[in-house]
């Protein structure tokens, strides 16, 4: 256990964030089980050719927008019975391409109507809200515009309304883009679990089961009965379909009714998702979680699972605690094995809980193609590690209240490996969050150097993991960045502005690898000379601790005094490295003379008989010192990181990659005002 208040308060940090994260881990793990002993076979009854309204909602998607038309009106349904209505807020392009793609469509004897507002007030939630008050079908179907909904898709859905009661009828997302990259066939498989594993679990049952936002069936009813669309969070989908469950609704998944859509090929794309989903999860748990706490008629296990649905995200907060404290106990000598100094059986639970689990999940999900989707299992750990800033990022902006937002996430219409996106507009420049993944990646390094230093192996692959997916996605994420216009074609010359963005982001892109580079540099130097003979010092005291015999204790004790004069060499003049309220135990000139004590001790010890009361008197004082001497050592440690020599430097670094973050900033405003004055 640690010695000090401030570890101990560290390792009960370490604890609670293990026990939260083992908690939510084994709460999928129980939705597995339900998912594998659920019926897939759901009742279906003959509905006829029922009115559908289908609802697409669009905000500057030209590279995707006329796909999504075209495929809905291909769609094998009575036109008769179908009515479209395309929700507009675009600014660029995509209106007039919009617009000429319904005029098309219309001279074919389709319903479909071109839906545009004054404002986008609410965002998505907004123009489904509005576009409610017009639609008196039945059913209403939502598609956002990177979907591709096959011909057959209101035939195969509408006939699971089978019960009065059910409110929606959600369908599985495919990936028509899913071999385009490593980054997009983690994102899929991240999706197939949800679907096929969460989604399966709670589908018509008394669990709460959300709506993704698109692919999916409402009952008209259903929506009004829960209140319609609301706009106070960022996942309107999530908000509304908890509301209509706890009215009493029924929502179905179908594993079999697959639609396919484009995932993002963006990192940035793909953070901003992840952001979004992960801060409108936690404002509806603020929102509805008292709600169904004290509601009536709702099932005990039905209100848990809600309460780790809305509140899953905080694990990746508790992520990033366990990585942090995790290097800052091994540093001292905290034992963190799960039995006793038995490494193995630490390394053998983390295999069993995490990929062990996984790829039995993998088996039952995949069936025959398991085994190649095994493959990127790895990857998938390094993506979600990686993406644990970002979305604790958006855990705070929800706990914090900060201002709702809706960012879209930009689609290119990317399918093949061979397209090239870079160039397109929509291309979304990386933010200040990069700067904490880069943080938290040279941390990593640190903490892969104090595992395997300290003697505690079994860790540094575990740490290895979230460092890699920090690096991973900070590198996609400067790599992905290009600044650019969203007004733009393909035969468009750059204005100056973009080129200089542009210049100044390759500068900046320049100027981070090398403050990068040499700061792991210096911290690996100040490491080596300022923590790492302390390190050495405290390994040679606990070899005097564990030895009787003289001549070994005296080349321990000569190890720790050429220690101690490099030690020296970077203490401040008070021989104290505590510079705010310095107190005796941390005193090195103190410590220093302590050793000297045990030498003259050890002289004593040698002129004795081995078999005396005396000798072993003597030799009981020098471990006693010993014992004493390495708790001060473990005191002072800290303090050593945070000498003002470090402190400096680490505000001059962390400025530094500011003053370029800014410099970025300014140049992307100014091409935003370039952009909105019509240039």
């Amino acid at each position: 256990m640690p010695a000090s208040p401030f570890f101990q308060f560290i390792f009960d940090l370490f604890i609670i964030s293990a026990i939260v994260i083992t908690g939510y881990t084994c709460n999928f793990y129980y939705l597995a089980y339900l998912a594998r002993h659920r019926n897939d076979i759901l009742p279906v009854a003959d509905l006829g050719t029922p009115t559908v309204t289908i609802q697409l909602p669009f905000y500057n998607e030209k590279y995707v927008a006329k796909r999504l038309v075209d495929s809905v009106c291909a769609m094998d349904y009575p036109q008769d019975r179908m009515k479209i209505m395309v929700l507009d807020d675009s600014d660029d392009e995509t209106a007039d391409l919009l617009k000429d793609t319904v005029e098309y469509h219309r001279s074919r004897g389709f319903q479909i109507q071109y839906v545009r507002r004054d404002n986008r007030r609410g965002y998505k939630a907004g123009a489904l809200k509005n576009a409610m008050k017009h639609t008196d079908t039945e059913f209403v179907a939502i598609f956002d515009a990177d979907f591709m909904p096959p011909e057959w898709f209101l035939r195969k859905a509408i006939p699971y309304f089978s019960s009065t009661r059910i409110g929606l009828v959600q369908c599985r997302w495919g990936h028509a883009n899913e071999e385009y990259s490593a980054m997009t066939r983690a994102q899929a498989m991240s999706l197939d679990l949800h679907f096929l594993v969460e989604q399966k679990a709670k589908s018509n049952s008394s669990l709460f089961m959300n709506f993704n936002g698109t692919a999916g069936i409402w009952r008209r009813e259903c929506i009004d009965d829960a209140g319609g669309w609301h706009t106070a969070t960022l996942v309107e989908d999530l908000d509304l379909s908890y509301r209509a469950q706890m009215k009493g609704w029924k929502c179905v998944f179908l594993p079999d009714v697959v639609v396919d859509a484009e995932l993002p090929v963006q990192m940035n794309a793909a953070k901003r998702q992840q952001f979004r989903w992960a801060k409108g999860s936690i404002q509806c748990a603020l929102k509805l979680l008292s709600d169904i706490v004290v509601r009536r008629g709702i099932d005990v296990g039905a209100k848990v699972q809600a309460f780790v649905q809305l509140t899953r995200h905080v694990v990746y907060p508790f992520m990033l605690i366990q990585f942090l404290t995790l290097p800052l106990l091994l540093t001292q000598g905290v034992n963190l094995y799960v039995i006793g100094f038995l490494p193995s059986v630490t390394l053998a639970l983390y295999i069993l809980m995490g990929p062990g689990a996984y790829l039995l999940i993998l088996q039952d999900i995949y069936h025959d193609s398991w085994r190649q989707k095994a493959k990127m299992l790895p990857f998938l750990l390094i993506y979600n590690a990686g993406m644990s800033v970002n979305n604790t990022v958006a855990v705070f902006d929800a706990v914090l209240g900060k201002k709702n937002v809706f960012h879209r996430t930009p689609k290119y219409g990317t399918l093949k490996s061979r397209s090239d996106w870079k160039e397109n507009a929509y291309n979304l420049p990386f933010t200040r969050i990069t700067l904490l993944e880069l943080f938290f990646a040279i941390y990593g390094v640190m903490g892969i150097m104090v595992a395997l230093l300290e003697g505690f192996t079994v860790f540094a692959p575990i740490i290895a993991i979230q460092t890699i997916g920090y690096f991973y996605v900070a590198y996609l994420s400067l790599s992905h960045s290009k600044f650019k216009r969203h007004k733009s074609g393909p035969s468009r010359t750059p204005l100056r502005e973009e080129i200089m963005a542009n210049r100044a982001y390759r500068a900046a892109m320049i100027s981070i690898v090398v403050i990068i580079i040499a700061g792991a540099f210096l911290a690996f130097q100040g490491y080596y000379t300022d923590i790492y003979p302390v390190d050495m010092v405290r390994g040679h005291l606990s070899g005097i601790m564990g030895s009787s015999d003289p001549e070994t204790i005296r080349v321990h004790l000569t190890e720790i005094e050429m220690h101690m004069v490099s030690v020296a060499d970077n203490l401040p003049a008070n021989q104290n490295p505590v510079w705010l309220f310095p107190n005796p135990t941390t005193d090195f000139a103190r410590i220093s003379g302590d050793l000297a004590v045990m030498q003259e001790s050890l002289l004593v010890a040698e002129s004795m008989p081995r078999d005396g009361t005396a000798y072993y008197v003597a030799m009981m004082d020098i471990s006693s010192r010993a014992l004493t001497l390495q708790k001060n050592l473990v005191e002072a440690t800290p303090y050593m990181y945070v000498n003002l020599s470090n402190v400096l430097f680490a505000t001059i670094w962390v400025a530094a990659i500011l003053a370029i973050f800014a410099v970025l900033k300014k140049r992307r405003d100014k091409l935003t005002q370039f952009e909105q004055s019509g240039v």
